[in-house]
């Protein structure tokens, strides 16, 4: 998911409904700055809030999901015979071939779970949505809740993983590197996922986790692995 993009319909939708930030903001149940940082495109909502999101202002999670936005020039002459009778025929046959995808695809509806951990030193807060064909997975925030670890590390790096028979396959790095040196709690506060659709994430996310691995002065490694946790997905 592009977080620019969705940003710049989060702005364009407060405004066209005449909102502030702080407005929009009360109606979610969040700050005016995770707001502003949305907006901007420095963070992204949960998939739990972007659900609210289009329940609240009636916008399909598909078209928020995939930022196919349509861009209205209602002010536009249409010059040439030739060119409208292009676009009618195109329009036709758009929706000869939606009205056949629905046929092939009887349920597009869109699953949202949350995303915990089954480790007891760390707390994930992430949601994920899916349906037959797509999935997208969310992760916004890890906290290390396990012995106080206050060593200074001069290089940390995380990626999520598939594992399969002790087989590691990385699916996405953290987005997140560090050139100074850095506590475990100051790195995990700049870490997040956003994967978009991985075709066999619904069946296999039992076997996914994220895997830290912090460096210290002595270049002695400490890893921590985070077997991720969602219940009752793909029925």
């Amino acid at each position: 998911m592009d977080q620019e993009k969705i940003g710049r319909f989060i702005l364009e939708l407060r405004k066209k409904n005449n909102l502030t930030q702080k407005a929009l903001a009360d109606k979610l149940g969040v700050t005016y700055q995770a707001v502003s940082k949305w907006e901007t495109g420095k963070n992204i909502p949960d998939i739990s809030i972007l659900k609210l999101i289009c329940e609240e202002f009636s916008v399909d999670i598909n078209d928020v999901l995939n930022i196919n936005s349509k861009k209205k020039n209602d002010n536009t002459k249409i010059k040439y015979i030739a060119v409208f009778l292009f676009i009618f025929i195109f329009v036709l046959i758009l929706i000869v071939l939606i009205n056949i995808r629905k046929d092939n695809n009887n349920d597009n509806s869109f699953e949202f779970k949350t995303i915990e951990a089954n480790c007891s030193n760390f707390n994930i807060y992430g949601n994920m949505a899916y349906n037959t064909n797509k999935s997208y997975l969310s992760i916004s925030k890890v906290e290390y809740c396990g012995n106080d670890d206050d060593t200074i590390y001069s290089k940390i790096e995380c990626s999520l993983y598939e594992v399969d028979d002790n087989v590691e396959k990385r699916i996405e790095n953290c987005g997140f590197d560090s050139d100074k040196p850095i506590t475990l709690n100051e790195y995990l506060e700049n870490i997040k996922f956003n994967v978009n659709n991985i075709s066999n994430l619904c069946n296999d996310y039992s076997n996914l986790e994220i895997k830290i691995e912090a460096t210290d002065e002595n270049n002695k490694i400490t890893t921590y692995k985070i077997p991720l946790v969602l219940n009752n997905v793909c029925k």
